[in-house]
C-alpha cells in the first residue's frame, strides 16, 4: 500500500479525501485553514481529524525514509535480497522494522563478536545446524583450540560458540515478533516498594500487578515515577517456560544432535541475557508512549476547554493575587482589559489591616464602579475568598460578585519578558494581580501569553516528552485562536502568532504597522505590513475581524476570497449589503431553502459547506463562538470544609478533568472529587465522555475528610 492508501484505510477516510488533504499540506497550508477554507477538498474534516491525519502521515513518511536507509545500507553490505527488501517494505510498526535491520545493523563489541573475532564461526554453525551424530562437542571442538587467539580449552571453544549462536538467535526478527506477542499478551506489569516501611503517596503500588495487555495509562505513568524517585522497582513478569518453549520447538530439529544440550542452553541464554531485557524494554517503552498520548489527549481536551470558556464581558473587574507574608496584589482593569489602579492589600496579619483594607477596596468599587472580584486560587486563596464575601455583604451595591480563577502561569507571565514589555511600568506581583483580572475577561487573550503546559490542567506533563507535548499544545491554542478569531485593531502580538499564517515576525510587524499607521480598515492593508506576503494572507485573512472597518466582511470570518460570492449571495437572496451590517437577515434560512442551497452554491461557483459558512457569519458579524458556552459561576457567600456535610447538594465548576475522575470547585477553597465511578448512573468510559474543563455541575458531598482536606463528590442521580 502507497501512504495515501494506507491512510484511507487507517482513518475510514474516501481516497480522494485523504489525496487532496495531503496535496494540501504539501503546499504549505496550515491546519486551521484547511480546515476551514477547504472544506470541498477534505470532505469537511475538522482541525483535530486534520491534526491526526498529519502526524500519522509524517510517521509514516518518516518510516519510508528509514526503510530507504536500511536497505542501502544492507545492499552496501551485499546482503540485501529481494525477499529481505520485501520484508522491510511491508514492515507496518518501526519496532518490526528495527527487529529485520538487527542482525545487519553495525554491532559494539559484543560476546559474538569477540567469538568471531577468534575463529569460532564455524563451530557455532557445526553446532547449530545440528547435522553432525558422531563424537562429541568436544570433539568438535578440538580444531578450534588456538592459545594464541585465547582459546585455551574446548569449553573456552564451546562457550564462544554458544555466544554465538545466542546472539544469532536474538537477532531473528520472527523471534522477537512473536516473543514481543507474547509478552504483551501474558505478561504481567509488577511493581513492589524498594522499602515497604516508608510511606509515600505511591503505597497503593507498593504490591501492585495487572496484566500488560490491560495497563491503564494514568496507573502507568504513576509507577513510571515511582520507579523514577526511587519508591518502586518494576518488571514485567512472564512465565520463561512458555517462552523457551516456543523457541526450542522453532530452533532444536535433532533430538541425537551432538551439542543439543549446548544450542538448548545457548537458546536459554539468549532470551533471559538478549531478548528479554530488550523486550521488557520496549514494552515498557510502548506502555509509556500510549500513556503519554493518552495524557497529552486528555491535557488537549482540558486545555482547550479551558480557552474557549465564555468571557465575562462588560464588567470592570478587580484581580486579587493572595499572599500571606507580601499581602495580597490588586490590579483593577475596565472593560477592555485597560488598567486603571494597583495596589497592595493585608488581610491576614490584624484586624486593623484587614479593616484598612476593606477601606481601600470599597474605595475601588465606588471609584471605578467594579462589578466582579476575580480572586487567584493559589496560597491564602481561602482567606481572600472570605475577605470578599464579607466585603460584599457589606456594600450597598448588591451587583458585585466574585468568582476563583485559576492563576496557575500567572507568576510565569508576570516575571517574563512578555510580561515586562506589555507592563514596564508595574512589578512583578501587580502584572499577576492584573493577569487574573483580565482572565474572566477573556480567558483566550489572557492565557495565550502563558506557555500551554504551564496553565495546569494536564497530568504528569513534566514526565511527558516535552517537544511532543509543545507540538500539541500548540496546535490546540492554535485552533482555538482561529476558530474564535482575532479583532485585527486591539489583539497583541502574542494572540496574533497564532494565527494561521503569522508567524512571531509577522506579529510583531502587525502591531508595528497598526501603531504607525493607525488602525487597520480594511483587511487588504494587511498586504502592506513588512513580510507578510500573499500566502500569508491567504492563510491569515479570514481569522483577523475588523469591526466598524469598510466592509462589513472584514469582520466576519469569511475570506476574502468569497467576498464576491457573498455579496451575490445577499443579492439572490433580496437583500443588501446595509442590511447585513443592520444585522436585518432574520428571515434568511426560509429564503435559502426557498431558493436550495445546492442551486445557489452552484450559480455562485461555491461549495454548499462554504455558502453555509457565509450564511452563518453574514447572519451574526462579529459573532464569537464562545458566547454560547455557559457562563462561568459567579459567588456572593463562601463556605469553609468545616460547612461541608455528606448529602449536602451544591452548585460547582469543573476545574480539571484525569484519567479517573474530575475535580469540582464547590466553594471551598478544596476542590472535591468525582471518581469515574460517580460521574452518572451509566457506566462511562473515561470522565471527557461526562464533563469538560468549566461546565457548571450539580454535585452531592459524599465524604469529607478535613484532616488529609479530601472531598468525595458525586453526580449520581442529579
Amino acid at each position: 500500500m502507497t501512504i495515501a492508501q494506507q491512510l484511507a484505510q487507517e482513518l475510514n477516510l474516501k481516497q480522494w479525501q485523504v489525496d487532496n488533504t495531503i496535496a494540501l499540506i504539501d503546499e504549505g497550508n496550515t491546519i486551521p485553514f484547511i480546515s476551514r477554507y477547504r472544506k470541498e477538498a477534505t470532505g469537511e474534516l475538522n482541525d483535530e481529524v486534520l491534526r491526526v491525519f498529519n502526524d500519522r502521515l509524517t510517521y509514516l513518511r518518516n518510516m519510508e525514509e528509514r526503510k530507504a536507509d536500511i536497505k542501502r545500507i544492507i545492499e552496501e553490505q551485499g546482503k540485501l535480497t529481494d525477499e529481505l527488501a520485501a520484508e522491510i517494505d511491508n514492515a507496518q510498526k518501526l519496532s518490526e522494522l528495527e527487529d529485520i535491520y538487527r542482525p545487519y545493523r553495525p554491532k559494539r563489541r559484543t560476546r559474538a563478536t569477540v567469538a568471531k573475532e577468534k575463529g569460532l564461526e564455524p563451530l557455532a554453525n557445526l553446532l547449530y545446524l545440528q547435522m553432525t551424530k558422531d563424537g562429541t562437542p568436544e570433539d568438535m571442538a578440538q580444531p578450534f583450540i588456538d592459545p594464541e587467539k585465547g582459546v585455551e580449552t574446548a569449553e573456552n571453544a564451546l562457550q564462544g560458540a554458544m555466544d554465538i549462536i545466542a546472539e544469532a538467535i536474538s537477532d531473528n526478527a520472527e523471534h522477537r515478533k512473536k516473543i514481543r506477542e507474547l509478552t504483551q499478551k501474558g505478561g504481567l506489569l509488577v511493581s513492589k516498594a524498594q522499602n515497604p516501611d516508608e510511606d509515600s503517596v505511591y503505597r497503593n503500588y507498593y504490591e501492585y500487578s495487572e496484566p500488560v495487555s490491560k495497563a491503564v495509562p494514568h496507573r502507568v505513568l504513576a509507577i513510571n515515577r515511582g520507579e523514577n524517585e526511587k519508591f518502586l522497582s518494576v518488571k514485567i513478569e512472564i512465565e520463561d517456560e512458555k517462552i523457551l518453549n516456543y523457541l526450542n520447538r522453532a530452533e532444536l530439529s535433532k533430538d541425537d544432535a551432538v551439542g543439543k544440550e549446548l544450542v538448548e542452553a545457548a537458546i536459554a541464554d539468549a532470551y533471559s541475557r538478549l531478548i528479554q531485557p530488550a523486550i521488557e524494554r520496549e514494552i515498557r517503552n510502548e506502555l509509556t508512549d500510549t500513556a503519554h498520548e493518552q495524557a497529552m489527549q486528555i491535557f488537549r481536551e482540558n486545555l482547550k476547554n479551558l480557552l474557549m470558556q465564555a468571557p465575562i464581558r462588560g464588567q470592570i473587574v478587580i484581580g486579587l493575587d493572595p499572599g500571606y507574608r507580601t499581602g495580597c496584589k490588586v490590579g483593577v482593569v475596565d472593560e477592555t482589559g485597560r488598567v486603571l489602579d494597583t495596589g497592595v492589600i493585608y488581610i491576614t496579619h490584624s484586624d486593623a489591616q484587614r479593616e484598612q483594607a476593606k477601606t481601600f477596596i470599597k474605595g475601588l468599587i465606588q471609584k471605578h464602579n467594579v462589578t466582579l472580584i476575580s480572586i487567584g486560587n493559589g496560597t491564602a486563596s481561602k482567606e481572600t475568598e472570605i475577605f470578599a464575601a464579607n466585603l460584599i455583604k457589606e456594600i450597598k451595591d448588591k451587583t458585585v460578585k466574585y468568582i476563583i480563577t485559576n492563576e496557575a502561569g500567572a507568576s510565569v507571565y508576570s516575571a517574563s519578558v512578555l510580561g515586562a514589555k506589555e507592563f514596564p511600568d508595574f512589578d512583578v506581583t501587580q502584572r499577576s494581580a492584573i493577569s487574573i483580572a483580565r482572565r474572566v475577561q477573556d480567558p483566550l487573550a489572557e492565557l495565550v501569553k502563558i506557555e500551554p503546559k504551564a496553565i495546569g490542567v494536564g497530568q504528569y506533563q513534566h514526565d511527558m516528552n516535552q517537544k511532543r507535548l509543545d507540538e500539541v499544545l500548540g496546535g490546540v491554542v492554535e485552533d482555538c485562536v482561529n476558530s474564535v478569531g482575532v479583532d485585527l485593531n486591539t489583539a497583541s502580538a502574542p494572540l496574533l502568532k497564532y494565527i494561521s499564517g503569522i508567524s512571531e515576525t509577522i506579529a510583531a510587524n502587525i502591531v508595528k504597522y497598526r501603531e504607525e499607521e493607525g488602525r487597520f480598515t480594511s483587511r487588504a492593508q494587511l498586504k502592506k505590513v513588512s513580510k507578510l506576503g500573499p500566502k500569508a494572507f491567504e492563510q491569515c485573512a479570514g481569522f483577523l475581524r475588523i469591526a466598524g472597518g469598510k466592509n462589513v466582511f472584514d469582520n466576519t470570518s469569511v475570506h476574502p476570497e468569497s467576498y464576491d460570492a457573498a455579496e451575490k449571495l445577499v443579492e439572490a437572496l433580496g437583500y443588501t449589503v446595509k442590511d447585513v451590517e443592520e444585522g436585518n437577515l432574520k428571515d434568511i434560512h426560509d429564503r435559502v431553502k426557498a431558493k436550495k442551497i445546492e442551486t445557489l452554491a452552484e450559480a455562485l461557483d461555491v461549495g454548499v459547506p462554504t455558502l453555509r459558512d457565509i450564511i452563518d457569519e453574514i447572519v451574526k458579524p462579529g459573532r464569537d463562538p464562545r458566547d454560547s458556552v455557559e457562563q462561568p459561576l459567579l459567588r456572593e457567600d463562601v463556605m469553609s470544609l468545616e460547612d461541608l456535610k455528606p448529602e449536602m447538594i451544591l452548585t460547582g465548576t469543573v476545574r480539571n478533568v484525569i484519567d479517573f475522575g474530575a475535580f469540582v470547585d464547590i466553594g471551598v477553597h478544596q476542590d472535591g472529587l468525582v471518581h469515574i465511578s460517580q460521574l452518572s448512573d451509566k457506566f462511562v468510559k473515561h470522565p471527557m465522555d461526562v464533563v469538560s474543563i468549566g461546565d457548571i455541575v450539580k454535585v452531592k458531598v459524599l465524604e469529607v475528610d478535613a484532616l488529609k482536606k479530601r472531598i468525595s463528590l458525586t453526580m449520581k442521580g442529579l
